[in-house]
């Protein structure tokens, strides 16, 4: 088996998956897809859930490798503790949704949020709705999730075949875990979803615990001569780190002042992705669209047995995610301070592959410092796909310049020099090339000339170009290295831990699939087939799982291309074309009585081009010299999600002051639903926003 995992580790992990396969499906057994509630109960889950059903199954669809992958990877690079602001802000979040958002939904008795736009506005506001939605949802977080989760589990299996198949493959790894995700989707529904998350989701924690566990216990004996060199800050020293325990060690070398400080909830005006203005309003869009307005995470409230049920299965899902961070985002900064050199050779086979695409000649002329070892068993597949690229190169039109900080300056100070000379030559037939001196370390003159080389291109030649971003640590494997580090070979632990979080990737991945379906059949098959039986709905949202986890799964291999610089930075952006303006005429539609119906299809159509706009202008030949415009574009992309927010609220409201409705839009009622609010949920809500704000403080 090598070193990666053992006989015992294996039998743990596939007779944990088998379990939780088998549990999920044995609980949706008996579904009548024949009766007057077949659509109900398949899409629903009967809308029987009960509270602890509801907020393990948030947990577990919500928690996936976007976090174990992506949200650990921004941690270990320069965001730290402030990547943690997306879950202590969604506690928040939730309990708002608990009050505000579900009594309303469960009333009106709807199956999809799209479906409350056409009573609430018109069929084209809903159908507008649902089609982005279900696009979006299969070709980006499913994609998404099905790549990440590959990433982390394949690379732990290096070398294996099973039955032909090699389980370190990334593209045979991303079909077999979108292959299991919609075996019990298909079968069982929304049903067979809940009753594997409740393990999955409890899995999951554990599971985190134990690798959180783990890193400090290494942070522990660490020689801190090893560790002093991650260091943010200057105050610490060898001798200090010696004499301090596993959370002091912590502390005393995260703990620097911003911008390279760790431990900080609150980056700088100046951060490209969350400045301190993000907590004010930019931040709380994607939370309030993704907890509230989300299909694949709302279908599970809607799922509820009664208002009380779902309100107190949101807010102990809210306390949850007041946990997430101590096991996700703080085991990623111990990732940087552990394995600094494991994350810079793995960002040494990303850098040569985008080279190797781009510029074989360049990458011909690097030293071997830039390029993949070829004694290393795991680089195997990454020294393939660069021997395609040698082999196939092809003359491209587009001129390729690379970019870097100072950091990958410093690693490699020599072939940073190469790289900046290979970009003055690829422009020097092109236009002239003036790069002003920079006052500071060779590492500051080199990333400050490669950066002025691409913005010099891109005033003047941004069609002929193509920039990629070379880095110094590939910050996406923090997670996956502290599984393949930390964890014991032959013990059975490694596999309950890749159990646990192959569980999460199913769990999220069955969620929203099982959503997508749901939108499908009952937003657009069923307005297209009204006389449709409950037996015809049920077997329309199967057909559709088949369909949808084939597409993502074609799609989920080449999201691994460096060309998308991070995964999660790729779905967080993503959500800027949709989530305000949706929040926004959401917000409206419930706020609002006499808010006219037009508005609906204004916001949802408004919010694309603004956010396009405001993202692509200095791609747009009419748009580059606007100044404001190129402003904005530089801005965090939560403050540009911020800004079209405003902007779409400013516009429905002038509509709404100019066309009021003269008798408000009447909604739907559920009669059969148990609309009593919860006293104990209530008090847990706020328990919850008292504890978040303690956290806080802490970690100011």
């Amino acid at each position: 088996m090598g070193d990666l995992v053992g006989w015992l580790d294996i039998l743990v992990f596939l007779a944990f998956v088998a379990s939780v396969m088998t549990v999920g499906l044995w609980k949706s057994r008996g579904e009548e897809t024949h009766s007057e509630h077949g659509a109900q109960d398949y899409f629903l889950a009967g809308r029987a859930l009960t509270w602890w059903l509801i907020g393990f199954s948030l947990i577990a669809a919500n928690i996936s490798t976007e976090q174990f992958v992506g949200m650990s990877g921004k941690a270990a690079d320069w965001l730290g503790m402030a990547i943690a602001s997306y879950e202590w802000m969604a506690a928040v979040t939730l309990v708002v949704v608990a009050f505000v958002f579900l009594p309303t939904f469960l009333k009106s008795g709807i199956y999809t949020i799209p479906e409350f736009l056409e009573y609430r506005y018109n069929a084209f506001a809903r159908t507008v709705m649902a089609i982005a939605t279900m696009v979006i949802l299969v070709g980006v977080p499913t994609a998404s999730v099905i790549f990440s989760g590959a990433k982390v589990i394949t690379g732990n299996f290096q070398g294996l075949v099973f039955l032909g198949l090699d389980l370190g493959d990334i593209t045979v790894g991303c079909w077999i875990i979108g292959t299991l995700a919609a075996v019990y989707v298909f079968a069982g529904g929304l049903k067979a979803c809940a009753w594997a998350d409740l393990i999955q989701g409890s899995a999951l924690i554990l599971g985190g615990i134990v690798i959180a566990l783990f890193a400090m216990s290494l942070l522990a004996t660490t020689d801190p001569e090893e560790l002093i060199q991650t260091a943010r800050n200057d105050e610490v020293t060898v001798e200090s780190l010696r004499e301090a325990g596993p959370i002091a060690r912590f502390w005393d070398l995260n703990k620097g002042p911003l911008p390279d400080g760790k431990t900080h909830m609150v980056r700088g005006q100046e951060d490209p992705e969350i400045p301190w203005t993000a907590l004010l309003i930019g931040l709380w869009i994607p939370n309030f669209f993704y907890w509230g307005l989300n299909q694949y995470i709302t279908q599970r409230t809607l799922g509820s047995k009664s208002l009380a049920q779902g309100q107190r299965g949101v807010v102990f899902a809210a306390f949850l995610k007041l946990l997430i961070p101590f096991i996700v985002v703080i085991p990623g900064i111990l990732a940087f301070n552990l394995f600094n050199r494991d994350l810079k050779n793995d960002a040494i086979n990303r850098n040569a592959i985008i080279l190797s695409e781009r510029s074989p000649e360049l990458y011909h002329r690097l030293s071997e410092g830039m390029k993949p070892d070829l004694q290393d068993p795991r680089n195997r597949s990454d020294l393939e796909q660069i021997q395609r690229h040698l082999a196939t190169a092809l003359v491209r039109p587009a001129v390729p310049l690379y970019v870097f900080n100072d950091t990958f300056a410093e690693l490699h100070p020599e072939d940073a020099a190469t790289i900046v000379e290979y970009g003055r030559q690829q422009l020097a037939d092109r236009i002239e090339i003036t790069i002003e001196p920079i006052d500071g370390t060779p590492a500051e003159q080199l990333a400050n000339a490669s950066q002025q080389l691409v913005s010099q291109a891109r005033s003047r030649i941004p069609d002929q170009i193509a920039v990629e971003t070379l880095v110094p640590h590939d910050y996406d494997n923090a997670f996956p290295t502290l599984i393949r580090r930390l964890m014991p070979v032959g013990w059975g632990i490694k596999g309950f831990v890749l159990a646990a979080i192959f569980g999460a990737v199913v769990s999220s991945l069955a969620s929203m699939l099982n959503s997508a379906s749901t939108i499908a059949t009952m937003d657009i098959y069923r307005k297209v087939r009204k006389e449709a039986s409950q037996y015809e709905l049920v077997t329309a949202g199967r057909v559709f799982v088949v369909l949808f986890v084939l597409i993502a799964m074609t799609i989920a291999p080449m999201l691994g291309h460096p060309a998308f610089g991070g995964i999660f930075t790729f779905i967080q952006e993503f959500q800027g074309f949709i989530s305000p303006g949706i929040l926004a005429i959401f917000l409206f539609g419930l706020l609002v009585p006499r808010a006219p119906r037009h508005v609906g299809t204004v916001g949802l159509l408004l919010n694309p081009v603004l956010y396009g706009v405001f993202k692509f202008s200095p791609s747009i030949p009419v748009l580059q010299n606007l100044y404001p415009l190129q402003w904005i574009a530089g801005w965090s992309f939560l403050d540009r999600m911020a800004l079209c927010f405003g902007l779409v609220i400013a516009v429905l409201t002038a509509m709404t002051l100019i066309w009021p409705l003269r008798t408000p839009v009447k909604l739907p009622v559920n009669e059969k639903m148990d609309l009593e609010s919860s006293k104990g949920a209530k008090l847990g809500g706020i328990a919850v926003v008292v504890l978040t704000v303690i956290l806080y403080v802490i970690f100011w």
